[in-house]
């Protein structure tokens, strides 16, 4: 399976540290093209050095998600290096955790413009290219958050919300042009985002040993990457289930909303069109 996606050029955001770094690194193994940002360069640098030691390779630049022309301007660098872009991966996120009375006007809008307008910037600035190539997927990274309530989260859970609608709005109009929509949250317990990599490298083995290696879930997306991108597209997936599925179907499963989501019932309600 080494080279699964060998013909696919896939963007990840976020991918310094944490599930957009286990997930590069994951999807770098089947075989895909990639291109990975991130704001912090250091951390970036060390999930470049992962994949190579991997004997595989990645294009990295430096992007804030909330400037629509820093996104714009790596997607074109990435076109302009492989000539298409079949799936953003939007994954870049903060969850700072904290209460309703101490979140400033400005920590708000932090939050709101990394998870939601990041989602957004990075979604607009691959839309072309995919129109042009003829389709394409823009994935959001979806949580629990994503459906319920959490206390010292109101913003964050408010960026999650917003995404879903964000998808299913957008899968209906990104269908013309053939281009998929989605969310897929992680589907199993990972190392949560806001703890550096220095800070991680201080934790004990117990502690690391409670979350799940995000390069397990690279095959979850991997999936996703082969289907034509309007057959799932308005759906939230989640990666735990999906690739524990594909480990032991393989990628050409019989497919059941059992198999790829934590969330069937919602998933069937939406699957039926009544999104």
């Amino acid at each position: 399976m080494d080279n699964l996606l060998a013909d696919k050029v896939i963007f990840v955001t976020g991918a310094g540290r944490g599930l957009g770094s286990g997930v590069a690194r994951g999807l770098a193994q089947l075989g895909a093209k990639l291109c990975i940002t991130d704001v912090n360069e250091n951390e970036l640098a060390q999930t470049l050095d992962e994949i190579q030691r991997d004997g595989n390779d990645a294009l990295t630049l430096t992007a804030d998600v909330c400037d629509f022309a820093q996104m714009q301007s790596a997607v074109d660098v990435t076109v302009q290096q492989w000539g298409r872009l079949d799936m953003m991966v939007n994954n870049a996120a903060i969850m700072p955790l904290v209460p309703f009375t101490e979140t400033t006007p400005e920590l708000w809008q932090t939050i709101i413009d990394i998870n939601l307008t990041g989602v957004y910037n990075g979604s607009k600035a691959a839309w072309p290219q995919m129109v042009k190539q003829g389709g394409g997927h823009c994935v959001a990274i979806a949580s629990g958050a994503s459906v319920r309530g959490f206390v010292d989260e109101v913003a964050y859970c408010t960026a999650k919300h917003g995404l879903e609608g964000f998808t299913k709005a957008l899968a209906i109009e990104a269908k013309a042009a053939n281009i998929g929509v989605n969310t897929m949250g992680p589907g199993k317990r990972i190392k949560p985002t806001s703890i550096s990599r220095a800070e991680a490298e201080n934790l004990s083995a117990d502690q690391l040993a409670k979350w799940a290696d995000p390069a397990t879930l690279a095959p979850a997306f991997g999936w996703l990457a082969l289907q034509p991108p309007t057959r799932y597209t308005g759906l939230r997936f989640d990666a735990g289930p999906l690739a524990d599925t594909v480990t032991t179907e393989g990628y050409n499963f019989e497919f059941a909303p059992e198999k790829v989501t934590l969330y069937v019932e919602e998933f069937r309600t939406r699957l039926m069109g009544k999104i």
